[in-house]
């Protein structure tokens, strides 16, 4: 028995294929997800929130064993200066738990997607399903497509 949630209703309503994948219920990082899931670490994607001044804060989606290179985001969106928040304010922000922030789960909730560009090396990559234990395998150019994200270099080696 698959897991529905709003993520996956609003993919089936759009229909838009994806494979759904249960994972244990604690908090995984995406390394984790990627070994118990079986497949490169690098295909599998966190997202990262991070906060900038006076507007909505940004959902960066970048592969698990990486991190957001806050300098090149800024560059990348015109922003003086950006920030990563603690793990409760990122929760507080999105109304979802660490471990299942989703930009799939925050479709119309005003927060800008941004992609990085080694999404582009996968045609399908693996993000988290709104929600603790779900993982979503969707195609790269869907994810942009409903997300409206941009695309860029914006994460680093760790």
């Amino acid at each position: 028995m698959t897991i529905a949630n709003n993520v996956t209703r609003f993919l089936d309503a759009r229909k838009v294929k994806y494979l759904a994948h249960e994972l244990p219920a604690e908090k995984l990082g995406a390394v984790e997800a990627a070994n118990y899931m079986d497949v490169p670490p690098g295909q599998v994607f966190k997202t990262i929130v991070i906060v900038r001044e006076k507007k909505k804060p940004i959902l960066a989606v970048i592969p698990g064993p990486r991190v957001v290179d806050l300098k090149l985001l800024a560059v990348f969106l015109a922003e003086k200066k950006v920030h990563l928040p603690t793990e409760r304010e990122a929760e507080e922000l999105t109304g979802l738990q660490a471990g299942g922030i989703s930009p799939l789960a925050l479709i119309n909730k005003g927060f800008q997607v941004v992609i990085d560009s080694a999404a582009q090396t996968y045609e399908q990559i693996y993000i988290s399903g709104g929600q603790r234990g779900l993982d979503i395998q969707l195609r790269v150019d869907d994810l942009i497509k409903l997300t409206n994200a941009r695309v860029g270099s914006v994460s680093k080696e760790e």
